[in-house]
């Protein structure tokens, strides 16, 4: 039996178990997915320890992605992302990847919607605001993003090709972009707060919110009424773990049933 697992603190109110558990029912595969809840200062030990014990794969959440990078040897994208997500143990020394970055890509390749040569606004500059900066421009659309504190914007956007960063008065640029990522947790807390003023939002538009407790934000809520491509957050979350099993295993994931027992759980909260 294979096991996969998923380290970070605090752990119990994952939606990765479920999820993946889902993926080896329908594909037969013999493993389990279990949490682990290392203390901060046990995070280098957790990792070797995964590896001695046979652990073939990790996901990593808050607050141990930064730290986890300096443990294993992470691929081209994660070290400039500055964060590890997945690490897989298949090999001679542990890998690690950003999965995150496949998330953001692959949820508006769900939903037919083109990348390459549009322009994209990313509110917000932190873990999920870099992996998306990078995810896009790698796709070639051109960047911009806006972030509550200027400063750490600008910073960002100087190590993404092409990007540009300002502050949230720069939201307006929404008005003329295709793609729009909320990688801020606004809205999941208070449920009627945006991110995004209403009006800069219109048809022409792809709006990813990041935030999938609620599903139905008011950002998402405000994108369909006028008319956008609106993609909940659940996406970001399902496709990043879908990543994550096609990595470990080198097979095609169960999207249907991953995201079956997703909302599933989500509805269920």
């Amino acid at each position: 039996m294979q096991v996969y697992g998923l380290v970070g603190n605090p752990v119990g109110h994952s939606l990765s178990p479920p999820m993946h558990e889902a993926a080896y029912e329908e594909t037969g595969l013999d493993a389990r997915y279990v949490t682990f809840e290392p203390a901060r200062d046990d995070i280098a030990a957790a990792v070797e320890g995964a590896d001695a014990l046979g652990v073939s794969g990790l996901n990593v959440t808050i607050p141990f992605k930064q730290d986890v990078l300096e443990l294993v040897d992470p691929d081209p994208l994660a070290e400039r992302i500055g964060a590890v997500n997945t690490v897989d143990f298949g090999g001679e020394t542990p890998k690690g990847y950003n999965t995150d970055a496949a998330g953001v890509t692959r949820s508006f390749e769900r939903h037919g919607v083109g990348l390459a040569g549009n322009s994209a606004v990313v509110v917000g500059a932190g873990g999920a605001g870099r992996a998306a900066a990078f995810a896009l421009s790698d796709a070639d659309a051109s960047v911009h993003v806006a972030n509550r504190t200027a400063e750490t914007a600008v910073e960002l956007a100087e190590a993404v090709p092409g990007a540009t960063g300002g502050g949230l008065d720069t939201l307006d640029r929404i008005r003329e972009a295709d793609v729009l990522v909320n990688a801020t947790s606004v809205g999941m807390e208070s449920p009627d707060e945006t991110p995004v003023p209403a009006e800069y939002l219109h048809g022409d538009l792809a709006v990813l919110d990041a935030v999938y407790t609620p599903l139905e934000t008011q950002l998402i809520r405000d994108a369909a009424a006028a008319g956008a491509v609106t993609i909940d957050g659940a996406w970001m979350l399902l496709l990043q773990g879908v990543e994550a099993f096609e990595r470990w295993t080198g097979r095609d994931a169960p999207v249907d049933a991953m995201n079956a027992a997703l909302r599933s759980h989500l509805e269920s909260d």
